[in-house]
């Protein structure tokens, strides 16, 4: 039987699944790292970075809009409207898919040759266009399901897509490489993998889909049986006749709940479309952002590189950068994703000191967890890279862009504490607004700085939408990030990095004739171990953590900072 999800469950479960996603993809692209050179790498980076472009898109922000008018017509005992809902967007998923499926097979030669300015990237990217046939679907189908409550449809189904993806991929890209067919075909071997995911994913929801009808039907069957037994039960108190059409009328109510009618499609759409497109606008800003550099790379650093460099480093940002730099907003994501409902729920009923508190906690969680994974990985980016792929070319670019990711996870979180203010224009204007400055910085930057013009260009660009979110987040409500306790935590984050970088670059001095992926796994590993320790114990020691903070955290680090908050107040009783 499919059981609902509570919203810590649900969330711990999306936040696993999109864990999985990440690892998964970072580690796909380590053996076709081996086989491609740099431009097989930008060939499949470029195929993957327009098709999650047209996905988000074609879905983006429709499966939450999907999702809330489920939830609210079976909480009304509406049904039967769930229903229609679920089979408009099933038939917008159908429609979409076919329409951006033959969109991007059509213009696969163009984008890569005229737009990107790489030929041989339209044969990966017409490998994974049919994908696009089955995901927008799919997305509608996880929508409905989390409406129900049962977030475990979706997160398996992701893991399934993932794992099918990876292998397949994989698989085939070896296949391939050992026919001798070359990096063009190769990429597109890899991307091709796409589509076996997506089979496997809608296999997932499929199976669920028809569990859940069958405990549908169950359900329904049981409470007219209990409708009739209560009818039954009434024959002592007036005539059979009257019990029995009592009975009947309450099996039909039953079956046909009161309040159903029939739903326009027209109506449908328009319900949909208002919630998603501000969730879709500023969901997608990365996506775009990533897309617009993808594109327009070469053409904007042709005064800066030559061509064969332009086309290394593209594959560098796309194949390595994006993938590392994808890990530090794992945890943002999923708490901005499960901070919308309990900031709306306290909203909705004016109790402004709750939305105080849970926004300003979400924000400080950020602030104490995603700043330092983003430096970690930036300090030792020469040694992950170096790891993970064929050798460390490209960790100036991965350093960069996880650098920025700082910001980008500030620009998330603002956005989702807007949404559950009931205010979600104010961040798809700001959006915009980031957007087209981040164009003209790129135009600006990109011919003198190369890549990193670009790079810089995207974080002012969320450092902008971040500054403007918070304004409007001040005008409903006071943030208490961490007040007086800045200048602190700063010691703390750049002490650690620095200590980071210096055992980063220490052993690997150190361990300079040993074999290089053991010498960068030691490095990376003691670089992290040291920077982890000491940022802690600095948050403790220079008392930017209180115990207070410490209560809210999440589990495991829970039980850390409250024993070493209270070991400090204890040493400061004794010394008291």
């Amino acid at each position: 039987m499919l059981k609902k999800d509570s919203l810590l469950k649900g969330t711990v479960i999306l936040a696993a699944a999109a864990l999985v996603a990440r690892v998964l993809g970072v580690f796909q692209r380590v053996p076709l790292d081996y086989l491609m050179k740099d431009a097989g790498d930008a060939y499949f980076g470029v195929a993957n970075t327009v098709y999650l472009t047209l996905l988000v898109i074609a879905t983006g922000g429709i499966p939450s809009a999907i999702s809330k008018m489920v939830s609210e017509r079976y909480a009304l005992g509406r049904p039967d409207e769930a229903q229609q809902i679920y089979k408009a967007a099933l038939l917008f998923g159908i429609v979409t898919g076919l329409i951006m499926t033959a969109l991007l097979y059509i213009f696969a030669p163009y984008y890569a040759v005229h737009i990107v300015k790489t030929p041989g990237a339209e044969t990966s990217i017409r490998a994974i266009a049919p994908a696009l046939l089955l995901f927008p679907v799919i997305a509608m189908m996880r929508g409905y399901f989390q409406g129900r409550q049962m977030m475990s449809a979706g997160g398996i189904s992701q893991i399934v897509e993932q794992i099918m993806r990876v292998v397949v991929g994989v698989a085939l890209a070896f296949i391939v490489f050992a026919w001798g067919w070359g990096d063009r075909w190769t990429a597109a071997a890899a991307t091709f993998g796409s589509v076996f995911g997506s089979i496997g994913a809608f296999a997932v929801m499929l199976w669920f889909a028809r569990k859940l009808r069958r405990q549908d039907k169950t359900e329904a069957q049981s409470a007219a049986a209990g409708a009739v037994a209560a009818g039954a039960a009434a024959a002592s108190g007036g005539t059979a006749a009257a019990a029995a059409a009592a009975a009947a009328q309450s099996a039909g109510a039953a079956a046909h709940p009161a309040g159903a009618k029939r739903l326009r499609l027209r109506n449908i759409y328009r319900e949909i479309f208002r919630m998603s497109i501000p969730v879709v606008v500023t969901g997608m800003t990365v996506q775009l952002i990533y897309l617009f550099d993808s594109s327009f790379l070469i053409r904007l650093t042709e005064s800066f590189y030559d061509y064969r460099t332009a086309v290394d480093v593209l594959g560098q940002f796309n194949f390595k950068a994006q993938s590392i730099a994808g890990i530090p907003p794992i945890l943002a994501i999923a708490l901005s994703q499960s901070i919308i409902p309990v900031i709306s729920a306290a909203y909705s009923v004016r109790n402004m000191s709750e939305v105080q508190r849970q926004s300003s906690l979400v924000m400080r969680i950020v602030v104490f967890t995603g700043v330092p994974a983003a430096l970690a990985l930036t300090v030792t980016s020469y040694s992950v890279t170096g790891f993970l792929f064929s050798g460390p070319d490209g960790s100036g670019v991965v350093a960069a862009l996880t650098a920025g990711t700082i910001f980008q996870i500030t620009m998330m979180t603002s956005n989702s504490i807007l949404f559950g203010l009931g205010k979600p224009l104010p961040p798809m204007l700001n959006t915009f607004v980031g957007i087209g400055m981040k164009i003209l910085l790129s135009v600006a930057f990109a011919p003198m700085f190369g890549i990193y013009g670009l790079v810089a260009a995207s974080t002012v660009c969320f450092i902008f939408i971040t500054w403007l979110n918070l304004n409007h987040i001040r005008r409903e409500t006071k943030l208490t990030v961490l007040g007086g306790r800045w200048p602190a935590y700063l010691i703390a984050v750049l002490l650690s990095a620095a200590a980071g970088y210096g055992v980063d670059v220490g052993i690997r001095a150190l361990l300079a004739g040993w074999p290089d992926k053991l010498a960068f796994l030691l490095a990376l590993a003691l670089a992290g171990i040291v920077n982890v320790l000491l940022y802690i114990g600095l948050l403790v020691l220079l008392r930017v953590v209180t115990a207070e903070d410490a209560k809210s955290f999440p589990g495991p680090l829970r039980k850390v900072f409250v024993r070493l908050t209270r070991k400090q107040r204890s040493g400061q009783g004794e010394t008291g």
